[in-house]
């Protein structure tokens, strides 16, 4: 367990770094894709890779093992939101390389061998999944292929097996970002440019031209004697069917009943708070007093002016008045509050701390030899004791080791806090989880008045009889309602409830400023139209009953929903062929382009060097950009059809420059090669049909 404790302490005690999430930033994040419940037999799964159904419970154990990694690394097993996020995501990415991408790669002939895999861990191109492990660094804090082989050699004495889940984890990551890599390259190198292409692509974007043009908008009130046929509609729902595609959705309504305390409720708690209250400015002992009695506990922070703002105003008004007692009791809303000031003094923000770290068996020795060593030899290099005994190899803010840098109340090393009042310049002898420490700070900011504040707060909440209540509202609602759509809508109108509209997905989590209401999604995925549920209870604090309108389930959608859709864009590309027709007649004989202007009573408008691609203000038009390009110089060119309107164009001047060269279009292609090579597990996700249920349960 040494050396996984290792693994945590040399990254330095500044900071926590999650490395176990970190090694993946080489993998591409999969596009989320929700599913439709489907069959009894894959309810229960997260998704589809490849054909092979992955199964909640599977998934479950791949996420407690990056639970296991993360804990490894960071010593703690609490995780936030974010790194619960970012677990699951690991946990899946795994599973589409092992089941997609690893064999779409060896497919296409690609493979990793054991060699190549040895030679990735303690060769002399090692991947930086080691490299960049501390665990595997010297004690000059470079890599060392000898501290692979020895961490090795000490997993069969690992009875815990952590060792050997961490090393599987680093080997598993080598060889996936290895397939990644020689599939990316494939790509790199055939983002090749032959001379044709290359003269093209640097004459066009060298190209710039004056012009001026006339533009001739469709009318906006709907032509009758423009038809689009039914026939017409099939065959173009037929051609496009992928932009049919669709995620599953539901229209759905709900009614909630948020249990919020009464006058009674608000009235017990302000009762605890007086109670409480009338000991606030005698008890010698705040901490115990603050659990005992307060919502929110005791710190030992000094609060500097506006600080206290974000908790409340008036708290912070007393605060910054005055330098000790008791504030008033301060009501917001169902809150109570009030203040004591404990202590008031001048305090740095910072302080600049270095430290020598020491975990042998003689650590309170040496530390006491070595602060003797400070003492009497005043010119003694702080950093070269560092180097030659710290444990600690990472910290070397500013390049020195031994320097942890600034230290502030909120990015603080346990065990470090005495840091803040230490004097400057003065090494002393600490004890923290890490070991044993010289500390010297080395300087400080400047000091500001500083108060430490104990803050007696109290927030009213529902008791029995009124969550009782509120459930009884939510009851009566429901039992109208009686599980259909229109029991619903007669509730609504009997009861004279405010009832919600919106379309949800299986990722939906929030309605309103309501959070964490999965299971309300998870309900509405399961019913059928028509139906409306029982009471669904979130937080304990709201009932929903919700009620299903509408079901759109995921693939194509089918043609009477988007045939009016169609209809509209198959009206437009008619009345676009119509409208450019009637300019093309009107205009015959005309050869200038004020003559044109004059004939629709519309001004002549003019662009000024003009670059491909960008045409500013008409970049939603290609047709006049194509023009504007390709027409003959000092004629009148067109009319050509646009997306709002028929444009007729007369290019006045057309030059090639030199400001676009080889370079350039070497790097734009490189660019694009880039471009392609992020599709690629997009793709190949589409190719293998993968299926992305997690939403329906995270």
């Amino acid at each position: 367990m040494a050396v996984l404790e290792k693994i945590r302490v040399k990254f330095g005690l500044a900071i926590s770094i999650i490395i176990a999430l970190a090694l993946l930033s080489f993998i591409i994040d999969p596009n989320t894709v929700s599913n439709a419940w489907q069959s009894l037999s894959s309810k229960n799964d997260v998704g589809v890779i490849n054909g092979k159904g992955i199964s909640y419970f599977d998934f479950l154990e791949d996420i407690e093992r990056y639970k296991v990694i993360n804990e490894i690394v960071t010593g703690s097993s609490v995780q936030n939101e974010q790194q619960q996020k970012q677990m699951q995501d690991a946990a899946w990415q795994e599973l589409v390389d092992r089941y997609m991408f690893v064999k779409n790669a060896k497919a296409a002939g690609l493979n990793v061998s054991d060699e190549e895999l040895l030679a990735l861990t303690t060769g002399e191109n090692a991947s930086p999944v080691v490299t960049q492990n501390p665990a595997f660094c010297d004690e000059q804090g470079n890599f060392s292929p000898d501290a692979v082989v020895e961490f090795v050699k000490n997993i069969p004495s690992d009875a815990s097996g952590r060792m050997r889940i961490y090393w599987n984890f680093l080997q598993k990551s080598i060889y996936n970002q290895q397939f990644y890599a020689k599939y990316g390259s494939i790509f790199n190198y055939s983002a090749t440019l032959n001379s044709l292409e290359k003269a093209r692509i640097v004459a066009q974007n060298n190209t710039t031209a004056d012009f001026d043009y006339v533009t001739v908008y469709y009318p906006f009130q709907k032509d009758t004697s423009i038809v689009v046929s039914k026939s017409e509609i099939k065959a173009w729902y037929k051609d496009h069917t992928k932009d049919f595609e669709r995620k599953a959705e539901r229209d759905v309504e709900y009614v909630v009943f948020e249990v919020v305390p009464s006058a009674d409720d608000i009235a017990a708690a302000a009762d605890k708070m007086n109670e409480a209250y009338a000991d606030l400015g005698k008890t010698d002992n705040i901490k115990t007093f603050m659990l005992k009695n307060s919502d929110r506990q005791y710190k030992d922070y000094w609060y500097k002016a506006g600080e206290l703002e974000s908790v409340n105003h008036e708290i912070e008004a007393f605060v910054a008045k005055n330098k000790s007692g008791v504030s008033p009791i301060i009501t917001e809303d169902n809150t109570f509050y009030a203040a004591r000031i404990m202590a008031t003094a001048q305090k740095s923000d910072s302080v600049y701390v270095k430290h020598i770290m020491l975990r042998s068996a003689d650590a309170d020795h040496l530390a006491d030899s070595l602060l003797n060593v400070l003492a009497k030899n005043r010119k003694q290099s702080f950093s070269a004791l560092a180097a030659q005994f710290s444990d600690d190899k990472s910290s070397a803010d500013g390049g020195e080791l031994g320097n942890i840098g600034w230290l502030t109340q909120t990015r603080m090393i346990p065990g470090f806090e005495g840091t803040i009042d230490a004097v400057v310049g003065k090494p002393y002898k600490l004890k923290s989880q890490y070991g044993t420490h010289i500390v010297l700070v080395s300087k400080k900011t400047k000091p500001v008045l500083k108060k430490q504040v104990a803050i007696l707060e109290k927030t009213a909440v529902a008791g029995k009889e009124t969550f009782n209540k509120f459930y009884s509202q939510a009851n009566s609602f429901a039992t109208l309602a009686a599980h259909s759509v229109e029991g619903y809508k007669k509730a609504v109108d009997s009861l004279g409830v405010y009832s919600h509209r919106l379309s949800v997905n299986e990722g939906t989590a929030s309605y309103g400023s309501i959070d964490q209401a999965k299971e309300v999604t998870r309900w509405i995925f399961g019913a059928k139209k028509g139906k409306a549920s029982d009471i669904i209870t979130v937080n304990n604090s709201y009932f929903f009953v919700v009620a299903v309108n509408e079901v759109r389930n995921e693939g194509v959608a089918p043609l009477k929903e988007v045939s009016a859709g169609i209809e509209q864009t198959l009206y437009g590309k008619k009345l676009a062929q119509v409208k450019t027709a009637e300019v093309a007649e009107k205009i015959k004989g005309l050869e200038t382009i004020e003559a044109v202007a004059e004939a629709f009573g519309l001004p002549v408008q003019s662009e000024t060097g003009y670059t491909f691609p960008s045409l500013p203000g008409r970049s939603n038009e290609p047709a006049l950009a194509g023009a504007a390009l390709l027409a003959p110089e000092g004629q009148v060119f067109g009319p050509v059809a646009g997306r709002i309107a028929s444009y007729v164009v007369k290019v006045n001047k057309r030059e090639v420059g030199e400001f676009f060269s080889e370079d350039d279009a070497k790097s734009q292609a490189n660019q694009l090669s880039g471009y392609k090579a992020q599709m690629i597990v997009p793709v190949m996700e589409e190719a293998c049909g993968v299926k992305d249920n997690r939403a329906r349960f995270f």
